[in-house]
């Protein structure tokens, strides 16, 4: 009998080595052979960057007690959010991957012998250290929010909201971040903040021209004189400064309010309205991750002024930085909006993947002519129009500036907003930036924009 068990025993080694060399990525895969999200054998994983930059991790002590660490503290706070007093952001969104383990079997029956907890499995996530901190400090003191992303990708390499937190001791003042009612720190606004987009809307109002008249948009001609009275609504250009002759083109360059605010006149019923649906106003955005729908209410039957406005990014038009920042890639991108993602992989302890993320297309919503165009405008925005701060660089960009004007009580405040892309022939990276408050989209949100395409290119 006891060659027999000696056999047995010999076949049982050989059938699992067998499975750890040859079967192992198979079965890991397998989630019945996982241990299970929410099971209080397994340690909550890693969330961690391509290059392997840790910011979120969960270390136990002599007592088996688990503190759950943000090494990067504020920087990262609203996009990798918190996993106490609740969850938010990609502790939320991925909560069961980071609550699962597929750690080799032979590692969970070693640990369950043990009476050891298991490590859960790691998301390795598309941000990019470096551009996270240059966006953040970049943003300084402002509310606001930066999303960088690949546009032919849709990865997101960088997102900051502001006002923040410190995710390593959000239990402590979780209280006092909750009776908040006024800043609103606990909101990512990146993916849920709604502002007016001001003229960074002129980029679909351009588009909707350009559908109507795509044979004849080069004879556009408006003489701008600073001001556009219609019935009881006046429309201004910034400082009513007067621009004088202009085509499409240079009216997109110089922002002017008042040759938009025509366009939006004079476009067809319910043409900027299905240019503004198309491109996921009143949508939800196609991505996992949370973020508020934006909000376009013009119809045919809007009055006068409410034409006007909506046309230059006003009355109650509003929208997120994360759908600015698609809507400047599908431009970017030829017309191919792709839809954005946060984490590129889940891998075991181990380092073996267990799934992939790729690159996805949501839709082609522009021509390659159409897309070509607006590029080009916006390249003579950075090359001579309000962007210019960035131009003379060792790269090439095009942009959007946009002043949005909102009230505050009894005044009237102005977010300050850049939307760009940098490689103008090949696009490498799109910024939306956005800072509450602040002035002209020239004078704050370009600068930041700079500092992070500085950082792209030549470090940061």
């Amino acid at each position: 009998m006891t060659w027999i068990f000696i056999v047995l025993l010999a076949l049982l080694i050989i059938r699992v080595g067998f499975i750890e060399i040859f079967e192992r990525d198979s079965l890991n895969g397998n989630i019945n052979n996982t241990k299970k999200a929410g099971s209080s054998s397994v340690v909550r994983g890693n969330i961690v960057t391509e290059d392997g930059t840790v910011l979120a991790s969960t270390s136990i002590d002599a007592e088996g007690n688990e503190t759950r660490s943000y090494p990067y503290s504020n920087i990262f706070a609203h996009v990798i959010g918190y996993a106490s007093n609740g969850s938010a952001g990609l502790e939320a969104e991925e909560n069961y991957d980071l609550q699962s383990s597929h750690t080799s079997l032979l590692n969970q029956i070693r640990k369950s012998d043990d009476g050891e907890k298991v490590q859960g499995d790691t998301v390795v996530v598309t941000l990019d250290p470096s551009l996270q901190q240059t966006a953040y400090y970049a943003l300084g003191s402002y509310r606001g929010a930066v999303v960088v992303m690949e546009p032919d990708s849709g990865k997101v390499l960088a997102m900051v909201s502001k006002p923040d937190f410190d995710p390593n001791t959000i239990a402590g003042q979780w209280e006092s971040l909750v009776a908040d009612e006024t800043s609103g720190v606990l909101l990512n606004r990146a993916t849920q903040g709604l502002y007016p987009p001001g003229s960074t809307f002129k980029m679909l109002t351009a588009l909707a021209y350009l559908r109507e008249h795509p044979a004849d948009y080069g004879d556009f001609a408006w003489n701008c004189t600073g001001t556009l009275t219609e019935e009881d609504v006046t429309i201004t250009c910034y400082q009513s400064e007067q621009h004088g002759e202009e085509s499409l083109e240079t009216a997109f360059e110089n922002s002017c309010n008042t040759a938009f605010a025509d366009i939006g006149l004079n476009l067809k019923p319910d043409a900027l309205r299905d240019v503004a649906e198309d491109f996921l106003f009143n949508r939800s955005l196609p991505t996992e991750l949370e973020a508020s729908s934006s909000v376009f209410r013009q119809t045919k039957d809007s009055s006068v002024g409410e034409k006007m406005t909506t046309a230059i990014g006003q009355g109650d038009t509003l929208a997120t930085p994360l759908h600015m920042a698609m809507i400047t890639s599908t431009i970017a991108n030829g017309g191919i909006m792709m839809r954005p993602y946060l984490v590129d992989h889940i891998e075991s302890y181990d380092g073996d993947k267990v799934s992939k993320n790729s690159p996805s297309i949501y839709k082609k919503l522009m021509s390659a002519d159409e897309a070509q165009i607006l590029s080009g405008f916006m390249q003579g925005v950075v090359d001579s129009g309000t962007a210019s701060a960035l131009s003379g660089a060792g790269y090439t960009a095009a942009g959007k500036t946009g002043s949005a004007e909102h009230e505050v009580g009894d005044s009237i405040g102005t977010h300050s907003w850049f939307v760009g892309f940098s490689n103008v022939d090949d696009p490498d990276i799109v910024v939306a930036v956005i800072a509450e408050d602040a002035g002209t989209g020239s004078s704050v949100a370009v600068p930041i924009a700079k500092k992070i395409f500085d950082a792209y290119y030549y470090g940061g």
